[in-house]
């Protein structure tokens, strides 16, 4: 049996419970279908994520939020007055989305080339005297190395991988150069690329050149998980789980499923499949291969859900689940830099049971015996606020949160970054990540930071590169359900540069079909100017029966491993298009 579960409910008692660690023949999930390719440059290069302190917000004006964005810098103008400050706002995406059509610039890069440009910028720093080197040499493991690979990736080697004009590069190069407390707020589009994880190492070096990290306002942040330094051993059963056991990755369910032998290994294959807070004959990638695992004859599947979704459709059985305000649990937040309770306030309807409920009351049936089994959500919360230095439940009941942010000295690594010589890694040693033998085998992983040539690139039998970004009102599947999602986002299209509409003779609003190796779909198009030529969006996540096969745009996302340790490629992907 594989217990396959994500982030639909997010939670820590609800979302990271399992059954996996306390039964045998119950196999691993190696979690990586949203994050993993992003948090590994993170923890690897400064060496942790504390985050980037709060005290500081005041001086980040035009901090404009959006669930879309890759990247975005703010500069703040050194120009200006006392008391007159003014932040400048510049987005880097593949399209002109919410964000980037509020920011004071917008550069537009082809998918997956943002290492690409964060060199050509690099090179204009040092080329400008824009480098800190008093920084450089206190902070960073190898300054005079990096300078030396940079000399040949300027404006003009960049501007030719990413698309991104010379003269915007050198613009931005000097916006950063001048601005001592550029800040940047790095997005999770970086783990959706199969160089995500180099393209993040690439952006995080800006800081470490220009020294930003010294400055009030300045920096970088991608998460500030390790701000909450949780002790998970209750929740996940960490005391009693077989560090032998099994693990399969999340993102291969298609694989798992049809029996890969690369996936399953020499063991048995997966017969039996418990599903929590994840949808993935919609969300997983390689989707017309995760249906043939699905219906495979031999396959018991059992769902937890809330919704009748399309995963719940094909179960053997269906369990229905608790919402948020029906079950006890704690959060932490993700952006900001507290621990938040989350109470039960209305009773579930019917025979809707929390996760926990439903864990705990499997643990018993099947004789498995760990502490938690025995204990209510409030207890576990409880006693890991306690293990985990947080005080207890009462307290957070009484304080309604708790503050995790640490001060500006350990948020901005003043002194020193999380390692014992204190140094930013220009040149990290990827081999080093764990766990190992989920990643791919033939990525030449940079030695410095540098556009890696793994993406799926476009080819002339497929010429277009697909980004399937979410939309605004379908940020996960959850949201198919929502009236007001349904009648806002209207129906899928794909978003085409008019010359390359022209040259395909469609116009706005007909039928095309995009099609690749892994499937084909008919979708409309929608003529849209804020891309470059050949790339196309298709905002998502939309149900499968929007489409006509009723399956959804995961028929043409990969399913292939992502550098260093796996993950899921979804903005990564090659098509063709076909007029109707």
């Amino acid at each position: 049996m594989w217990p396959y579960f994500f982030a639909g409910t997010m939670g820590l008692v609800m979302r990271e419970a399992s059954i996996a660690c306390v039964m045998q023949n119950v196999l691993g999930e190696h979690r990586t279908i949203c994050t993993t390719p992003s948090l590994q440059a993170l923890w690897l290069v400064p060496g942790g994520s504390p985050g980037r302190s709060r005290e500081m917000g005041n001086q980040m004006w035009g901090a404009v939020g959006d669930q879309r964005s890759q990247h975005a810098g703010q500069c703040h103008d050194s120009r200006a007055g006392p008391g007159g400050t003014v932040a400048l706002l510049v987005v880097v995406d593949t399209y002109r989305n919410a964000t980037a059509r509020q920011a004071d610039l917008f550069v537009c890069v082809r998918p997956g080339t943002d290492g690409a440009l964060a060199c050509g910028i690099m090179h204009v720093l040092f080329r400008d005297g824009h480098a800190d080197r008093d920084y450089l040499e206190s902070h960073t493991d190898d300054p005079v190395g990096l300078e030396r690979h940079l000399q040949s990736k300027t404006p003009e080697w960049a501007s030719g991988v990413c698309g991104v004009p010379v003269d915007t590069i050198e613009r931005l190069a000097g916006m950063i150069g001048r601005t001592p407390r550029s800040y940047f707020r790095l997005g999770y589009g970086f783990a959706r690329q199969r160089n995500g994880a180099f393209n993040m190492h690439a952006v995080l070096s800006i800081a470490a050149v220009t020294g930003s990290w010294l400055h009030e306002g300045g920096g970088a942040f991608h998460n500030n998980g390790d701000i909450y330094h949780w002790d998970k051993t209750l929740i996940e059963g960490l005391d009693v789980c077989d560090p032998d056991i099994r693990v399969l990755d999340q993102s291969r369910i298609g694989a798992v499923l049809t029996n890969d032998r690369q996936d399953i290994g020499d063991g048995p294959p997966v017969t039996a499949l418990f599903i929590q807070n994840t949808n993935p004959m919609s969300v997983a990638p390689d989707l017309n291969r995760v249906h043939a695992g699905f219906l495979r004859s031999d396959l018991f599947v059992c769902v937890h859900e809330q919704f009748m979704t399309e995963t719940a459709k094909v179960a053997d059985i269906v369990l229905p689940a608790t919402m948020f305000l029906e079950h006890d649990d704690v959060y932490q937040g993700g952006g900001h830099q507290h621990i938040l309770l989350g109470p039960k306030i209305i009773e579930p309807p019917g025979e809707c049971w929390s996760n926990h409920d439903v864990i705990c009351d499997l643990a018993d049936r099947l004789g498995a015996e760990h502490r938690g089994f025995s204990m209510t959500a409030r207890d576990i919360i409880d006693q890991t606020l306690q293990d985990s230095g947080w005080g207890g439940l009462e307290a957070l009941e009484s304080e309604r949160w708790i503050d995790c942010q640490p001060d500006f000295r350990a948020s901005h690594y003043v002194d020193g970054f999380a390692y014992p010589d204190g140094k930013f890694r220009f040149s990290p040693d990827w081999s080093s990540l764990e766990p190992r033998g989920f990643g791919p085998a033939d990525v030449n992983m940079p030695g410095f930071p540098d556009h890696c040539e793994a993406i799926e690139e476009s080819t002339n039998e497929m010429p277009f590169r697909l980004v399937t970004a979410p939309s605004r009102h379908y940020l996960n599947s959850s949201f198919n359900e929502t009236p007001t999602s349904i009648r806002r986002e209207k129906h899928p299209s794909v978003m085409l540069h008019p010359e390359d509409a022209k040259a395909l003779d469609v116009k706005d609003g007909e039928e095309v079909t995009l099609g690749n190796d892994r499937g084909m779909l008919p979708i409309k198009v929608q003529v849209f100017d804020g891309l470059q030529r050949g790339v196309v969006i298709v905002e998502s996540i939309w149900p499968n029966d929007a489409f006509v096969d009723g399956k959804g745009i995961n028929v043409f996302t990969g399913a292939d491993p992502v550098a260093p340790v796996g993950g899921a490629a979804f903005h990564d992907n090659r098509v063709w298009i076909r007029p109707h």
